[in-house]
């Protein structure tokens, strides 16, 4: 790293410990940390230096932001990268047959001519090792800039490309103002907004009462389905190495934005390389690390419960109002880690999971194929999960659901072992031909619950009003009954 980036990051870590997250979207990595605990990512030079055409309509598509002449560099040192390591090899063995000859000379003025040729070899391997240490570095940096590929079906575009794969739930109620969950929130006793600002600061919150109960009974609900399809659960930390965040494809640091930075909260001075969690998908990532896993215990399902803490809020105007749009959440992620052939078929199912989930709450939702520009680094392809929120008078994601391909799997050393061909299908076969006895797996992740919006959705879809107009009470999905903890004058069960 040179002086000026090495100088700027360090004022960064000092000075600022949080600015605006973008949802939806993951930075790159460009760098590998100097306090990470995991080998140097893994990366495929060789197919991206065959497909630079590919990468570089890919990172127009997914409105990407490469250097200039990134692509071409990347083929340079590339191509850089094997004459090095050709002609260090070739050194090398010419050592080993120096050493040879020395060993078995018996001639004292040969053999000190000999030392002498050692001797400048052993410069020369040196040089050459420096040399080749840092094209790798260079070659390495720079390839973490790329992307994911992105899957032939994703529709290319803005947000508003985004193809409806389908809907369920009752027909949309139509808009209103007064199924505002703020209003309704402060009518029932839910939400104390009020409270949390004096106490922390804008979009934090408290839950009450109902709310509180509300977000207890949609945790355990949404952990329930998931385990009835075979998800191991597990609670995260929600702290995590900022190194093991980028290889996920979060940048923790904002190295796009125009100011000095960051996305995500930081535990500055004690623990600088520690950063708070945005998601319990990175340290369900990160618990697969460095490991490799017998081919027959895959797919590896886990259902994780964490607090997702996100420096976003107050950075996307009218979404900020109430909770839609808050700088902490419990959130229930689901995360797989699975074969290199097998992850379209693992997306698919966690998104027949998740609208499980949503069915059983009875809300109208709506899933999407997000187009290239809504895809984050890590994304291949992903599925948005949308509720119709009558008091916003819109649809808001409520949920999302991305195959990750291989590209976890490089960076986190994900790896798993191969049975015997011979026991294979025959298309495993031909997948598994001539490749090595062990192969980078696939990651999937998607959101199960992420409980204030769905609480939101809840709450506007499910107020009761009196002859009045006035807001007397909630109806419920009676799929919560069995998750309530005490009994409430102000829900109702539905039964769906």
């Amino acid at each position: 790293m040179s002086t000026s980036l090495w100088w700027t990051a360090s004022k960064w870590r000092s000075c600022f410990r949080c600015s605006v997250f973008r949802p939806g979207r993951r930075s790159y990595s460009k760098t590998i940390s100097d306090t990470a605990v995991l080998p140097k990512p893994r990366l495929d030079y060789h197919a991206i230096s065959q497909s630079i055409v590919y990468k570089s309509h890919n990172a127009f598509n997914r409105k990407y932001p490469l250097p200039v002449g990134a692509l071409q560099s990347i083929v340079r040192t590339h191509a850089e990268q094997k004459e090095l390591t050709s002609q260090l090899s070739m050194k090398r063995h010419l050592r080993s047959t120096l050493g040879d000859r020395i060993r078995i000379t018996k001639d004292s003025a040969e053999k000190q001519t000999l030392l002498g040729e050692a001797k400048t070899l052993k410069t020369e391997i040196t040089r050459l090792e420096e040399n080749l240490l840092a094209v790798e570095e260079t070659l390495l940096n720079l390839s973490l800039q790329l992307p994911n590929d992105t899957h032939p079906d994703t529709p290319i575009g803005p947000e508003d490309a985004a193809t409806i794969l389908s809907t369920h739930g009752p027909p949309p109620i139509p808009a209103s103002a007064e199924r505002d969950h703020t209003e309704i929130g402060r009518a029932l006793g839910l939400f104390d907004f009020e409270s949390a600002a004096v106490v922390t600061g804008s979009s934090w919150y408290y839950l009450l009462g109902d709310a509180a109960l509300l977000e207890n009974a949609l945790t355990n609900y949404a952990i329930s389905i998931a385990l009835k399809h075979g998800f191991k659960f597990v609670t995260t930390p929600d702290v995590v190495r900022e190194d093991i965040a980028s290889r996920c494809g979060f940048q923790p640091r904002d190295q796009q934005s125009g100011s000095p930075t960051s996305q995500t909260y930081f535990i500055a001075d004690v623990r600088p390389e520690l950063v708070i969690s945005g998601t319990a998908e990175i340290p369900l990532a990160g618990m697969f690390a460095n490991r490799i896993f017998p081919e027959n215990t895959l797919p590896m399902k886990v259902v994780g419960l964490g607090r997702a803490f996100r420096a976003e809020a107050g950075s996307r105007g009218a979404d900020t109002r109430g909770l839609y749009r808050v700088h902490q959440f419990t959130k229930v992620e689901l995360f797989a880690v699975c074969e290199d052939d097998d992850s379209e078929r693992t997306m698919e199912e966690f998104r027949g999971v998740q609208t499980e989930i949503f069915k059983g709450l009875g809300i109208p939702f709506r899933v999407l194929d997000m187009p290239t520009e809504e895809l984050g680094a890590s994304a291949f392809r992903k599925y948005d999960m949308e509720a119709w929120m009558p008091g916003r008078g819109r649809w808001g994601e409520i949920s999302s659901t991305s195959n990750c391909t291989d590209y976890q799997a490089r960076r986190l050393h994900i790896r798993y072992r191969r049975v015997a061909t011979h026991q294979s299908s025959a298309s495993k076969l031909s997948t598994h031909g001539s490749q090595s006895a062990t192969a980078f797996a696939h990651t999937v992740n998607g959101t199960a619950a992420a409980i204030p919006r769905l609480i939101l959705a809840l709450v506007e879809n499910g107020a009761r009003f009196n002859q009045e107009g006035k807001v007397v009470g909630l109806d419920l999905p009676s799929a919560l009954k069995p998750y309530w903890l005490a009994p409430s004058t102000n829900v109702q069960w539905q039964w769906l």
